[in-house]
């Protein structure tokens, strides 16, 4: 593997990132460590250390299954990470998750070339995974 010029502030990011996933259980719960916890907090209540700076209040994601009926919305929560998902006429100012998933499966595609598993060739499975593995650690902060 050729390593950048960068590699040793490469190295720090790299392993600046992958320190969540130290105390995390699953590749769900590090997603959110890491992308999520910001604005919604630690329990999903939408009171992460960021949240009095946006225009909007976070969603308390504890309260999702509450909300619909005593049911966790799979669908309507993958597509608002995802992007597609019409939340009205306010904007939003939540990241589009799944172009930032894309983003991420083509530089690591583009960096990575000379290794088989390459996760630029399944773009569309790489970006599903890890929605996907954000929401069932969302249900995990259920009622919280």
């Amino acid at each position: 593997m050729k390593l950048p010029v960068t590699a040793p502030v490469s190295a720090f990011g790299f392993f600046a990132v992958l320190a969540p996933l130290a105390h995390a259980e699953s590749l769900g719960e590090f997603e959110y460590r890491s992308s999520c916890v910001q604005c919604h907090g630690e329990t999903g209540k939408g009171d992460g250390p960021v949240a009095t700076y946006l225009t909007q209040v976070p969603a308390d994601l504890s309260k999702l299954t509450t909300n619909n009926g005593g049911v966790f919305p799979v669908e309507r929560v993958y597509d608002v990470i995802e992007g597609t998902a019409d939340i009205g006429a306010h904007g939003r100012d939540m990241p589009l998750w799944g172009i930032r998933y894309r983003e991420r499966a083509a530089v690591i595609a583009d960096f990575y070339t000379d290794f088989q598993f390459d996760p630029g060739r399944d773009t569309d499975g790489y970006v599903r995974a890890r929605i996907l593995s954000v929401i069932e650690y969302l249900s995990t902060l259920q009622n919280n």
